[in-house]
């Protein structure tokens, strides 16, 4: 059974807009895809490990050798989270602007998942391999901001948010990445620009 597996970055609840208009694509995609399995991983749930010994168990398995005691208690649990993630055909982010970036839930994510072996290979001459590509996999990410906007100059800030998690994503090898963009501005109208961020979402999960 196909699964589509929505990756929530925002702590904020009904008050959230990335999380509003991703219901309104997983909506859509119930409808479009009756059968197919949604999960919902909200990254703010205390499922993502703390990283610490995990960041050890890495180097370990760089040099050749295998975790061992506490580092490979968090090297396991890096492997579930991993699965977890990689277990899914379709793939949802709804990630909201933080200072210009990610949440900081989503850059554990992305730490704790991106793993020798698992999201990438590195050779000493051709330098990284990207392990998840070749696999079919879709991604929609829903990009939102309330001050930064495309068109406005550098005093409204900087988009460090798509740039970064586009280029992880295609450093992993997910590279069929469509995006869904609500950036309302200060002065912008809210209501209107999110009907249309609403109808991009539904529009593409019927064929995605």
């Amino acid at each position: 059974m196909p699964k589509l597996l929505h990756v929530s970055a925002s702590p904020r609840g009904e008050n959230s807009d990335s999380l509003r208009i991703a219901r309104t694509f997983t909506d859509a995609y119930r409808d479009a895809h009756e059968g197919d399995e949604i999960e919902h991983w909200d990254l703010w749930d205390g499922s993502l490990p703390d990283f610490a010994a995990g960041a050890r168990a890495k180097m370990t398995v760089f040099g050749g050798g295998e975790p061992q005691g506490e580092e490979a208690a968090a090297w396991t649990a890096a492997r579930r989270a991993f699965e977890r993630f990689a277990s899914a055909e379709r793939l949802l982010f709804s990630v909201p602007m933080w200072n210009g970036s990610v949440p900081y839930v989503l850059k554990q994510l992305i730490d704790v998942v991106s793993q020798p072996g698992w999201i990438f290979g590195v050779d000493p001459e051709k330098g990284y391999s990207h392990l998840l590509e070749g696999r079919g996999t879709r991604v929609a990410v829903v990009y939102t901001s309330a001050v930064w906007g495309p068109g406005l100059g550098p005093e409204f800030g900087s988009d460090f948010q798509s740039t970064y998690f586009s280029d992880w994503l295609r450093w992993t090898g997910l590279t069929d990445i469509s995006e869904i963009r609500f950036h309302p501005t200060l002065t912008g109208d809210r209501d209107e620009t999110r009907r249309q961020a609403e109808a991009h979402a539904r529009e593409l999960a019927k064929g995605f």
